[in-house]
């Protein structure tokens, strides 16, 4: 069986070849994190990424406030004691 090749282009990417992408179900958006060990030898480990970033955490920032601000309650904008310039 003949071991597929690729070349390091100019701007230095890689094509990872067909044959492989298929057999390791290797699709858009996944990464692939690259090491080297004390012989020189590479070896590649597939991280996916298929669902985003923020997919199943819940990383909410902090707004400030309550979330239901007073003067964005439509009929509040003539209450004097909820004016800003109080």
């Amino acid at each position: 069986m003949t071991r597929p090749e690729t070349t390091v282009s100019e701007g230095w990417f890689v094509t990872v070849p067909e044959a492989v992408r298929r057999r390791l179900d290797i699709e858009p958006g996944d990464k692939l994190r690259w090491d080297v060990d004390e012989s020189g030898n590479l070896s590649v480990e597939i991280v996916r990424q298929r669902h985003g970033a923020f997919e199943g955490d819940d990383l909410k920032a902090p707004m400030g406030g309550d979330g239901i601000e007073t003067h964005d309650i439509p009929g509040n904008e003539a209450d004097s004691t909820l004016s800003e310039d109080s």
